[in-house]
């Protein structure tokens, strides 16, 4: 049995599902069952009874699920806790950053590495949301910056700001308009980029779109966030994005934003980190007692907006890096 057993066997068993769990863990299915299987021959017990439509832990995978997460926790672990044994010195920690991040809080996160420059070497890392966490939980990052809402265990979240999100819609049509309802776009089709692309979030705001009466829907299959703003220029279909993304484009090209008058969605950012490390007995006790200053006074999403107006959106954002090894920090660092 070796280590990557139990980090498949977890992640099968956390998502429920072979085809998620090889996704997560960027591998095909079918090795990925080949290894289960491998594990289970080697324990002597069943640990998934599985069919084409249904995956499920049986007694034998919920007794191993526990322990073998302890026993990842602990692996995973060693980097840091061997920096811990041997004594401070400067020390580079890694902070997660999603692309789509408010100005102020950018500035809050320079605060910082000014502020712990004597300590640490912070350097930032960027990734999509759940990229981030994950690594957070790992402990490849030392905390990250990243959308909510973040259910994850063992991680703490200090929510930041709340930014108002807006209609993205064909400025031939709605210009001159000072807001829209959810009622007048049952007859348009609500555009998104291509899956993993978007904060979680997004997906509350299509169960909300259907109650709305909303049913028609395009996923994009490329990660480009400025075709969702093409193909809203074009007319008959429409996006949400930060409120503060304001207009693009000129003449039958342009796309504007507008608040809904019926609907108030706003887009979430924390804070996140693992609570044992923030312990007075961690090993970056003092970096997040820090970090929880610096970005603990008020902050006010509608200030620096000629800057937010020019900064990534959902709508426009590059592409985070994709997923796999070359997106993770370097192993041994915080």
């Amino acid at each position: 049995m070796e280590i990557f057993h139990l980090r498949y066997f977890v992640a099968v068993a956390e998502n429920l599902s072979f085809s998620r769990a090889a996704r997560q863990l960027h591998m095909a299915t079918s090795p990925l069952s080949r290894r289960i299987r491998d594990l289970e021959r080697e324990l002597g017990r069943q640990l998934f009874d599985r069919d084409s439509h249904h995956v499920a832990l049986t007694p034998a995978g919920a007794a191993l699920l526990p322990a073998a997460k302890d026993v990842l926790g602990r692996f995973d672990d060693l980097p840091w806790r061997l920096r811990q044994a041997l004594g401070a010195e400067r020390r580079a920690a890694y902070v997660g950053v999603v692309p789509v991040l408010h100005p102020q809080l950018r500035e809050r996160l320079a605060r910082l590495e000014t502020r712990c420059a004597d300590g640490y070497d912070v350097k930032r890392w960027p990734g999509n949301s759940a990229n981030l966490v994950a690594a957070v939980q790992r402990g490849d990052l030392a905390m990250a910056l990243v959308h909510l809402p973040v259910h994850a265990e063992g991680i703490e979240v200090l929510e930041l700001l709340h930014e108002p999100l807006g209609a993205l819609l064909p400025g031939a049509e709605f210009g001159g308009r000072s807001s829209v309802s959810l009622n007048e776009l049952t007859d348009h089709t609500y555009v998104t980029s291509a899956p993993g692309t978007l904060p979680t979030y997004f997906d509350q705001l299509k169960v909300r779109l259907k109650a709305a009466g909303i049913h028609r829907e395009i996923t994009l299959d490329i990660g480009d966030y400025a075709s969702v703003r093409e193909i809203v220029a074009n007319g008959s279909v429409f996006g949400i994005t930060l409120l503060s993304a304001g207009s693009r484009g000129e003449g039958k090209d342009t796309s504007i934003v507008l608040p809904f008058r019926d609907f108030s969605p706003a887009l979430a950012t924390g804070l996140v980190w693992r609570r044992d490390r923030a312990r007075p007995d961690g090993d970056l006790h003092a970096l997040i007692s820090t970090a929880e200053a610096v970005f603990a006074a008020p902050l006010d999403p509608c200030e620096d907006a000629s800057a937010g107006a020019s900064r990534p959106t959902p709508a426009d954002s590059p592409d985070p890096p994709p997923p796999g090894s070359d997106s993770r920090p370097p192993r041994g660092l915080y």
